[in-house]
Order: C-alpha cells, then sequence, then structure tokens
C-alpha cells in the first residue's frame, strides 16, 4: 500500500514585530507622508468652498460649503480674473514652448558639436542661473522703460515684454539637463544619418527630438509650472489689472490689511491649478524616464 501523501502545514504567521521592522514602518511612513500632502489641499479647498470670505471658520474642514466665491470672482468686474487666466495661460504656454525649443538647440550643440568653448559656456550658462532673480529686478525695469519709449509693444506693462524677459533665463539648469540626456542618444545613429548626406538640421528635426520626446516633457511641464507661479517679474512689469497674470492679480485679493478675500484667493488658486494637473496628467508618462535617464551619462 503507497503512503498516504504529508498533509501539508498551514503557512505559520509572521510575528506583528518582525513583520513591522521589515515592511510595516514603510506603510506608517506613507501614510504619514500623504497625510502631510493632501491636508494643504483640503484646507484650500475648504477655504474657497467657504462663504465667509475669511478662514476663521476653516479650521473645521468643510463647516460651510457654497460657491459664493467662485462665483464672486468669475462675474466681479472689479476681479478681472477671466482675463489674468487668459493672460497667463498665453504667456506660460508660449514660453513654455520656447524655452524647450531653444534648450533643446543649445543642448545639441553641446553635446554634438566640438567648438573653441563649449565647456566654459556649458559651465557659465549653469553658474548664471545660481544667482536670484531678486539682483535683476531693478535693471529689468530700467531696462524696459528704457525700452517702452522706443518699442512700446515689447516695453513695460506688456504680456511680450514678460514673454521676452522669460525667454532670456531659456538656457540655464534645463539645458544641462537636456545634455545630460542627449549624450544617452548614440552617435552612431547621426554618423549613419550623415552618410546618408543628412545635415545637423535634418538629424536635429527628423531623428533626434523623437528619441528625446521624454525630457522634453520633462523641461515643458518645469517650465510651465514655473511660469505660471512666478510672480516677482510680473509683479514689477505689469500694472495694469488687465494685463496681470494670476499670481499677481490673486495676491491683490489678499494684499489689503483692512480686509483680505482669502475665500476668493482660495477659489482662484484651486483654479488655476486645474491647467498645471491637466498637464501633469499628459505628460505623465515621460516624467520618469526623462528624469532619470538625464542623470545616467554625462
Amino acid at each position: 500500500m503507497a503512503p498516504s501523501p504529508r498533509a501539508e502545514r498551514p503557512a505559520r504567521r509572521r510575528p506583528f514585530g518582525k513583520w513591522f521592522a521589515d515592511t510595516g514602518w514603510r506603510h506608517v511612513v506613507a501614510i504619514v507622508v500623504s497625510a502631510f500632502a493632501i491636508f494643504p489641499l483640503l484646507y484650500v479647498l475648504s477655504a474657497s468652498l467657504n462663504p465667509s470670505g475669511t478662514l476663521t471658520g476653516t479650521n473645521q474642514l468643510f463647516s460651510a460649503v457654497g460657491i459664493d466665491s467662485y462665483v464672486r470672482i468669475l462675474t466681479d468686474p472689479q476681479i478681472p480674473y477671466p482675463q489674468w487666466f487668459l493672460n497667463t495661460m498665453i504667456v506660460a504656454l508660449i514660453t513654455g514652448f520656447t524655452m524647450v525649443f531653444i534648450g533643446a538647440l543649445a543642448a545639441y550643440a553641446f553635446s554634438r558639436m566640438r567648438f573653441t568653448g563649449r565647456r566654459v559656456g556649458l559651465i557659465t550658462i549653469v553658474v548664471v542661473q545660481m544667482f536670484p532673480q531678486m539682483l535683476a529686478v531693478v535693471a529689468i525695469f530700467l531696462m524696459f522703460s528704457s525700452i517702452s519709449d522706443w518699442f512700446p509693444a515689447i516695453g513695460l506693462n506688456t504680456l511680450s515684454g514678460l514673454i521676452l524677459i522669460y525667454l532670456g533665463g531659456a538656457l540655464g539648469v534645463n539645458t544641462y539637463l537636456m545634455y545630460g540626456f542627449f549624450n544617452t542618444i548614440p552617435k552612431e545613429l547621426d554618423e549613419a544619418a550623415k552618410i546618408d548626406g543628412a545635415g545637423h538640421a535634418r538629424i536635429f528635426f527628423t531623428i533626434i527630438l523623437r528619441l528625446v520626446a521624454p525630457i522634453l516633457a520633462v523641461v515643458g511641464l518645469l517650465s510651465f509650472i514655473g511660469i505660471v507661479n512666478e510672480y516677482m517679474i510680473a509683479s514689477v512689469l505689469l500694472i495694469d489689472p488687465d494685463k496681470q497674470t494670476l499670481v499677481v492679480g490673486l495676491t491683490k485679493l489678499v494684499s489689503n490689511p483692512r480686509y483680505a478675500d482669502w475665500s476668493g484667493f482660495a477659489a482662484g488658486a484651486v483654479m488655476a491649478a486645474i491647467p498645471v494637473v491637466i498637464v501633469f496628467l499628459l505628460l505623465q508618462k515621460y516624467i520618469v524616464g526623462g528624469l532619470t535617464a538625464g542623470a545616467t551619462k554625462g
């Protein structure tokens, strides 16, 4: 008679202390970090839905709910929020796209071409970006005050002038980040294209740009977010309320010490975050690859 198969022993449960030491503490850290990140978002959303317009009752989240603040900032003629939103999108989209294009051209030149001053130029671009924008605000104001007398279309209180200022800092960290990613593209592709008679321009537009799409998406996203959140230069250059961007306009809602419309400010901030979230979701699949691949080869 054949021996009966051995009964399988039930799996022993790991002691809680050992499980917590190996894995459990990670869950605790993840919960704490998630709560720390989500609470400010809930607080702003709760403040935007507070009909009183103050932060007095916001300590109790969603104690009062209403859309009065959203209706007020969208319909009040004293608060040209739709115009602020439109101005911000025009500046952010034009500047972000042009920044990516200029940075890609510079990164391709530094990565593929060999010329005198190449390394010094690359280091200089990064070093210049280390100085804060505050140091240049006075010079920018005086320079564009003079430009307004000759070319009013790109002087003070114009969106085109603001775009030109932002494009003046289009190189820098973005170029260095793209430069690292461009170096990961095999140069054999360039050599094969050159054998077929392609020049640098054709190689760049038909081959390289398709392969570096992840880093272009990352730089575009970072540029878009940075421009939407920029305050210092925009507040100095843009004077008329109809010309201002979201950050400048919303700041004025809470700059009055007698009455600060925090509820309207929060409502405007919530709506201002929508384009950023949409752009992030559209470019999400490129972000991880773009941020990591650029650091693999210098």
